[in-house]
């Protein structure tokens, strides 16, 4: 499997493969996961985990978006617009759905509270935008070659 760069001016479900990595800055994250119950314990190591994502187009049309972590490793397979359960980090299973717009991901999480994430990816960055109730956290990644 090949990497390829993610390119602006392409669309994300055309996309092979793309992969990238971020530093510890999360601005907000600590508010959003006290506001979807997280533990103050997991809330504080997210807060200040560097992490690593990947989003792969495979064979059958379907896709698997990594998440890699010193924390933990999560991993969603996925077909856009299909309802499936997450196991989120924080351990609680949701009905999930995420759908493709342009060069934009957007993950809907029909949990308690629900959870909207709104990825981004640009050809040297993925700008990740998560948004409980009226609390935003946004966290940006740089392409990885």
């Amino acid at each position: 499997n090949e990497l390829q760069k993610c390119n602006s001016s392409t669309t994300v479900p055309l996309l092979y493969s793309c992969k990238f990595s971020t530093n510890a800055f999360y601005c907000n994250v600590c508010k959003i996961l006290f506001h979807i119950g997280v533990n103050f314990l997991i809330r504080k190591m997210a807060g200040s985990t560097t992490s690593t994502v990947e989003l792969v187009k495979l064979d059958d049309g379907s896709y698997s978006f990594n998440t890699i972590s010193t924390f933990r490793t999560q991993e969603l397979k996925f077909k856009p617009e299909e309802e499936f359960t997450e196991k989120r980090m924080d351990g609680e299973e949701v009905p999930c759905t995420i759908i493709f717009d342009g060069n934009k991901m957007i993950q809907t999480q029909k949990a308690k509270k629900p959870v909207t994430i709104e990825r981004e990816f640009t050809e040297t960055e993925l700008i990740a935008t998560c948004k409980v109730g009226d609390v935003v956290s946004t966290r940006w990644f740089k392409a990885v070659d």
